[in-house]
């Protein structure tokens, strides 16, 4: 019993009636070669069935045809119920099966993951970085690209750093919210925040700020980690601190889920003792008792848009340094 060999470069030009030199060309993506006598290449690859060595591929190329999905977090909380991360992993992974590329997932929720992350991008294993979820002013993404490698963040991330990215309209979103909650007489508007160290965050606390204070009404802040364990206990310490609330804008769904739980334990009926808005439309946002009204954002657009920008800087194109993608808010029966 015979076992069938694989084709190998040397029959492939053979059949194409060309050089291995140029057969190789072909394969490896070089456009020096005619149009015909490319056609002429790949219509032998096809039936003899080639497969190209990858690893050879890429020493002549330099690409791997892989990138990298970073996410500055613990696994416990990439893999929880918080639909966020599928919705940027998926539309990360829709962008690169479109393109004919492979994805490297990477959490990096401590100092070791770190410098994991930096020994296998720096080590060009991979053609490009996209990062997500990111905490304060993380050096990681301008130091790879100093590095040259291509980097785009998926969301801004603190401070003044010079890297590319894709994020949402987080204070649009939330002065919809905010006006929406006064166009139905709501006053005593209190807010559950999200992370500080997070832009997202931030943004959208300083949305609310702007919202009330443009009312002419006192802020009522609490502070949460974008989790359900978080939502419920600031709302337990917003009623505790003003039990005349008469509406919560959270900085997640999550958090409003919890929240609008912790109100009918304490009580309270949503929307009619106090209405509840969120932020993301996670897919159970519409599911929830009452259904959530919330911002939404495009998650998957937001994953999908920041590997097309990471495509073309690695394809050696100019971008956009910041892409801002609008936010809509969907108005359910919670608030």
């Amino acid at each position: 019993m015979t076992t069938a060999q694989r084709p190998t470069l040397e029959a492939v030009a053979l059949r194409a009636g060309v050089s291995r030199a140029t057969v190789s060309r072909v394969v490896n993506g070089s456009t020096t070669v005619a149009a015909p006598i490319r056609e002429a290449v790949r219509r032998a690859v096809a039936e003899l069935g080639y497969v190209p060595n990858l690893a050879a591929r890429s020493l002549v190329t330099q690409r791997t045809d892989s990138i990298a999905l970073v996410l500055p977090e613990e696994a416990t909380r990439v893999f929880s119920d918080d639909q966020v991360f599928p919705g940027i992993i998926r539309g990360v992974a829709q962008e690169l099966e479109a393109a004919d590329k492979q994805l490297v997932l990477m959490l990096a929720g401590s100092p070791a993951g770190h410098a994991r992350v930096e020994r296998y991008t720096t080590g060009r294993h991979v053609d490009g970085v996209v990062f997500a979820s990111l905490h304060g002013a993380d050096p990681l993404p301008a130091r790879l690209a100093r590095r040259g490698i291509p980097v785009v963040c998926s969301g801004r991330l603190l401070g003044d750093v010079e890297v590319p990215y894709v994020d949402v309209d987080h204070l649009g979103g939330v002065a919809r919210a905010v006006r929406h909650l006064l166009d139905s007489g709501r006053r005593r508007i209190a807010t559950i925040a999200g992370p500080q160290d997070m832009f997202a965050g931030v943004e959208r606390l300083t949305g609310y700020r702007e919202a009330v204070a443009a009312a002419g009404l006192p802020e009522r802040v609490a502070f949460g980690d974008f989790t359900r364990e978080s939502g419920a206990a600031a709302m337990r310490q917003l009623l505790d601190a003003h039990p005349d609330l008469d509406a919560v804008f959270a900085a997640s769904d999550l958090m409003a889920h919890a929240a609008m739980r912790t109100l009918r334990e304490a009580g309270r009926r949503v929307p009619e003792d106090v209405a509840i808005v969120g932020f993301d439309d996670i897919e159970t946002a519409s599911y929830t008792d009452p259904p959530l009204t919330t911002v939404r954002q495009p998650i998957l657009e937001l994953g999908r848009a920041a590997t097309r920008q990471l495509l073309r800087i690695a394809g050696g194109e100019e971008v956009e340094p910041a892409v801002v993608l609008p936010t809509e808010l969907i108005v359910r029966a919670s608030g």
